[in-house]
């Protein structure tokens, strides 16, 4: 039976900020280069009031790490849903108006007198992002904002890692939608999106974990999932923790096991400019060429372009080309 689309995702709604910064401008602020750290709503509004000037841009674009992964499938022709809140406020409407103009289903997502989540993502000239988040209402995506039809009418549910870091009503969204997922017949995608994720919170982790079909994570994260620190040796004990896994290592390729097929899918070497959304692209790439009848190294293939393209630009998406460039992946084909 067709689904009326092939991936669903869940996560946090999350409005990207990107701030170009050069070593003298990030310096005084303190911040460890290359981490993502949750601040207050205080904090966030500090950081944009110091840098809202001329000499800065402050783009605004709509994602979360997952809901990257369901827009680039959709910009590749996949058909796309997603599942994550957002407040009444300026971020909100933007983010909601965007994934209409993109097709992809969201519901209703907007909660009333409630602040959208942000993320600035300070670029720095050595291409490391460094992320300031303040969730704001998508840390409240509960159980009660899963919408069972989605879910139950995709191929693939896609699960965030960083859902499990508010155990109060995320962890209870994510089970709520794997009992659908796995009664409907929908697969489930989990992603670690950090390695603290199942270091910190590993039982709910491992539990959702043993209910998945399919894993992405980088090196760092599965070696935290599998306690190893070699990205090969990660890669051969996750066969034992869940049936399907793609193990991204940077330039050093992708790891990939799907259907009882394994291969190793090198990478396509470029100077980067902005490592956002590397992995993002990937998953979402990944999935749409699983879906669309793609073999998995192939489907990988395309992956890294496409993760090679959005790291050559500043901003984890790709506004034009991409399904040009997956063409190009894959020989014209």
């Amino acid at each position: 039976m067709k689904k009326d689309y092939h991936l669903c995702g869940l996560g946090n709604a999350i409005v990207d900020i990107f701030l170009e910064l050069d070593d003298a401008e990030f310096a005084p602020l303190g911040f460890e280069r290359g981490t993502m750290r949750l601040v207050d709503k205080a904090e966030q509004e500090h950081l944009f009031r110091k840098f809202h000037d001329a000499n800065h841009d402050l783009p605004l674009v709509s994602g979360g790490s997952v809901a990257n992964s369901v827009i680039a499938l959709s910009q590749l022709g996949g058909r796309g849903a997603f599942i994550g809140c957002v407040g009444d406020d300026r971020y909100g409407l933007h983010y909601a108006s965007e994934f209409e103009n993109l097709n992809i289903d969201i519901g209703s997502p907007v909660l009333l007198n409630e602040t959208t989540g942000t993320c600035v993502c300070v670029i720095t000239p050595d291409a490391e992002r460094t992320m300031r988040t303040h969730l704001g209402v998508s840390s409240h995506l509960a159980a009660r904002h899963v919408d069972a039809n989605r879910v139950q009418n995709s191929e693939w549910l896609f699960i965030e890692g960083y859902v499990f870091a508010n155990p109060e009503t995320g962890q209870h969204a994510i089970r709520q939608a794997i009992s659908i997922a796995k009664a409907a017949g929908t697969k489930v995608a989990l992603t670690c999106s950090d390695a603290f994720i199942p270091a910190v919170f590993g039982d709910a982790f491992h539990d959702a974990l043993a209910h998945s079909d399919l894993l992405f994570c980088n090196a760092p994260e599965a070696a935290a999932v599998t306690k190893t620190e070699k990205s090969e040796d990660a890669f051969a004990k996750l066969k034992k923790i869940v049936p399907n896994a793609v193990v991204t290592d940077g330039p050093n390729g992708a790891f990939v096991r799907f259907n009882g097929v394994e291969s190793h899918v090198p990478a396509f070497t470029c100077t980067p400019k902005d490592l956002t959304g590397a992995g993002d692209m990937f998953a979402g790439a990944f999935l749409y060429g699983i879906t669309h009848g793609y073999q998995p190294d192939v489907a990988a293939r395309g992956a890294n372009l496409l993760a090679m393209k959005v790291i050559s630009q500043v901003g984890a998406r790709l506004h034009h080309g991409t399904q040009d460039y997956w063409k190009q992946a894959l020989g014209g084909n």
